[in-house]
């Protein structure tokens, strides 16, 4: 009783903390087509400003890969108005944070600042927008940058590749297929020109949301982002490129060895629709209850009952256009890639085949309902959410909405999705292996 009372509690908190979370916003457009999105919350004296562009890896163009992602770094070298050198200094000595970062749909660039810096954040990010100075100098300094980037993140770092093979192979059309990061020959065969029109063409009012979250006044804040925002000039119309992916038909497989790792992994994936279909939300639930945590599915059985595994995992990979279902795991002791595959194998048919119980769908709510709360705890959570629906998604209030859809999902559904898409002819495997060991005589 006291056991039930306990969980009776919990939903009820995790219910009235998702209900009084709504967030409040307003939204316009400038005559530019540059999208507005304010959210005033007085509860800390800080503003978040950011500016959110709907351009990423997708489109680079072939044999320029890494261009958006070059661009994350390269907006930062300075402005007309900005001397290089100077962006992290104005905003560290006026109590400020910033960064950016870059995916597949995205480039997303933000400011944390006191409350009453808003307005210099509101000039540095129309600065960034309307004249950013790009020339050899700032060309060169990030190409380095990014090579040491490379090294560290991805050709260094244990298991660090990936991500890339299994793109590469899961997508033979879209450019979905290349890392975010790109190709250092691509970066280094690249003139100042191409930067310079690849600026031109996405960098514009018309292909982005402006964001301002937390502390402000809403009417002297409209007054600043018309002044600085307003009379940059509109940009061409940009059209997106269609790109066909024929359905996976038979088992596809891969090896890829890497240098810097002594346990081989195992992975399985399978091609997705966009995250903003049902179905992505449905294979999003489908990892949860796989490897959420030490009660999960997999988890339970492969690593806590049957000690098969080092680490096991499920999880959607989500983009615009498509996503990747990825599931993995590295064998532990004497144990092989072969067993864990075969245990991986029979949750997903039990899945298919079984309706979960009532206990578990109870358990996918509770998390959802966790989430919905910790990605919407922070101001800048909140910006960037906002601006995410916007651009992506299409719809604002799904910051708010988008918990009632998870919350639909049925345990007919999940048996119909996995059914549909986790199926051994629709999916890679990857044997993600160390270098063999040399024998000397």
């Amino acid at each position: 009783m006291k056991k039930l009372l306990m969980l009776l509690s919990t939903a009820l908190m995790l219910g009235g903390i998702a209900s009084a979370q709504k967030i409040a916003f307003e939204e316009y457009d400038l005559e530019n087509g540059m999208h507005v999105i304010l959210h005033k919350d007085h509860s800390a004296p800080v503003v978040v400003t950011s500016v959110m562009y709907h351009v990423g890896a997708k489109d680079d163009a072939p044999n320029r890969t890494g261009f958006a992602h070059f661009f994350e770094h390269l907006l930062f070298e300075g402005t007309a108005n900005i001397k290089r050198g100077e962006w992290m200094k104005i905003v560290t000595s006026n109590g400020g944070t910033n960064n950016a970062n870059t995916n597949d749909d995205r480039t997303y660039y933000y400011e944390v600042f006191p409350s009453n810096n808003l307005e210099l954040a509101l000039w540095m990010e129309s600065e960034r927008m309307m004249h950013p100075v790009i020339n050899e100098i700032g060309v060169n300094t990030q190409k380095n940058v990014i090579k040491e980037e490379k090294r560290t993140n991805y050709d260094n770092r244990p298991y660090g590749n990936y991500l890339a093979v299994v793109k590469k192979n899961i997508f033979k059309n879209h450019p979905y297929r290349n890392t975010t990061i790109g190709s250092m020959e691509d970066i280094e065969a690249a003139t100042l020109e191409e930067f310079q029109a690849f600026n031109k063409k996405f960098y514009v009012p018309n292909n982005a949301v402006l964001v301002v979250a937390g502390d402000f006044e809403k009417n002297q804040a409209k007054e600043w982002i018309q002044n600085y925002f307003g009379t940059i000039e509109k940009g061409e119309t940009i059209i997106k490129q269609t790109f066909v992916e024929e359905p996976i038909t038979q088992t596809l497989k891969a090896t890829y060895v890497d240098d810097n790792i002594q346990t081989p992994m195992i992975l399985t994936s399978y091609r997705i629709p966009s995250m903003k279909t049902r179905d992505a939300r449905v294979l999003d639930a489908i990892s949860t209850l796989l490897s959420d945590g030490k009660s999960s599915r997999l988890y339970k059985k492969i690593v806590d009952d049957k000690k098969l595994a080092l680490q096991i995992g499920a999880f959607t990979y989500s983009n615009e256009d498509h996503g990747m279902y990825i599931i993995y795991g590295l064998p532990l002791g004497e144990n092989t890639t072969e067993t864990i595959l075969k245990e991986i194998d029979q949750e997903i048919v039990r899945l298919q085949t079984d309706l979960i119980s009532e206990k578990e769908l109870q358990r996918l709510e509770n998390v959802t309902d966790n989430r919905f709360v910790n990605n919407n705890s922070t101001v800048e959570g909140i910006a960037e959410n906002l601006a995410t629906y916007y651009l992506l998604y299409g719809d604002v209030n799904l910051i708010n909405t988008e918990i009632d859809l998870y919350h639909s999902i049925t345990r007919e559904e999940i048996r119909a999705v996995a059914k549909k898409y986790l199926n051994p002819n629709q999916r890679l495997i990857l044997d993600y292996v160390p270098s063999p060991v040399e024998i000397k005589n």
